[in-house]
């Protein structure tokens, strides 16, 4: 095996691993429902990695500093809007639903480059998108009963979500990512904590009044944040987006598999249909996105080397 198919291996690898750390962060926060306060959750889940992340860049030659604060200002916000959707959501709906229905992101990031940069999208990109979204109506099943409102919280996130990626995409490649790991927990950390002098949440008086098995549940889930998206970080150093994409859908199966073991909870064949409808159109979505990105670099390079040639 060639050094560059090892490293591809070992960015799947650490994907999956990536991608089990949030469906186990989000089967605790649905496990914990309504038992810890969510402003208790983000603040001890934002405190956690910028902890953590501080003697990483400390000590690793890395510095703290950032060329674009702005950038890391709103995507630590955004990040912080994700969770904050998330750890509400995860009270009203079951694990595997909610991922599925969140995984309209690469969808709506088309929807809004459309909108907000007016780029042309092609009648492919449109049966994508009416694809996912009919796959979102069959798991929803609107007027069934059986989520109501409590749909619009994955619903929103995915949108968030979507803010994030663009966001991210376009001024990260420019950033270091363990600077930028960083600041986004430091960042949401100190968006929330002013909560708690204005008396929203009371942090140690809240801790102690949990049960040592919550406690150690909300532990696990700073922990899992962190080092998921750390992992992310890790993985897409070693292999292309373009190889790691099409295994980002495989959330919502560890999601299904964690939720049935720790919480007993099984989609019916509706929600299964569903899931694999906006699983492939999602996936879809996101090649042809990586597509593009790659002809605009191409179209790039080539212009540059027709510029040095003159």
């Amino acid at each position: 095996m060639s050094s560059g198919e090892t490293r591809v291996g070992q960015g799947i690898v650490l994907m999956l691993a990536a991608l089990s750390c949030f469906a186990a962060m989000d089967t605790m926060v649905r496990y914990l429902g309504g038992a810890v306060p969510v402003l208790l959750l983000l603040i001890l889940r934002y405190l956690t990695q910028a902890v953590l992340m501080a003697p990483v860049l400390a000590f690793g030659g890395h510095g703290f500093h950032s060329p674009r604060p702005g950038f890391q200002f709103v995507r630590g916000l955004l990040l912080l809007a994700c969770s904050a959707i998330t750890f509400i959501g995860l009270r009203y709906m079951p694990v595997a639903e909610y991922t599925a229905i969140a995984m309209l992101t690469p969808v709506l990031v088309a929807v809004f480059s459309v909108v907000a940069l007016k780029e042309p999208i092609s009648a492919l990109r449109w049966a994508l998108v009416v694809g996912a979204f009919a796959g979102a109506l069959i798991v929803i099943r609107p007027g069934s009963g059986i989520f109501g409102w409590a749909v619009l919280w994955p619903l929103a996130g995915s949108c968030a979500y979507a803010a994030f990626q663009l966001v991210t995409s376009h001024y990260a490649p420019r950033e270091n990512a363990l600077v930028t790991h960083f600041w986004t927990g430091t960042v949401g950390a100190l968006a929330v904590l002013p909560a708690w002098p204005l008396g929203l949440v009371d942090v140690p008086g809240d801790w102690q009044a949990l049960p040592a098995r919550a406690q150690w549940l909300v532990v696990w889930v700073g922990l899992l944040g962190t080092f998921g998206h750390l992992l992310l970080i890790l993985a897409f150093r070693r292999a292309s987006a373009s190889r790691l994409t099409p295994f980002l859908y495989l959330q919502i199966a560890i999601a299904v598999l964690l939720g049935w073991a720790a919480l007993g909870h099984v989609p019916d064949g509706w929600a299964w249909i569903g899931m694999a409808v906006i699983a492939a159109c999602g996936a879809g979505t996101a090649v042809l996105n990586l597509r593009a990105a790659a002809a605009a670099r191409r179209e790039l390079s080539a212009v540059v080397a027709d510029t040095t040639a003159d």
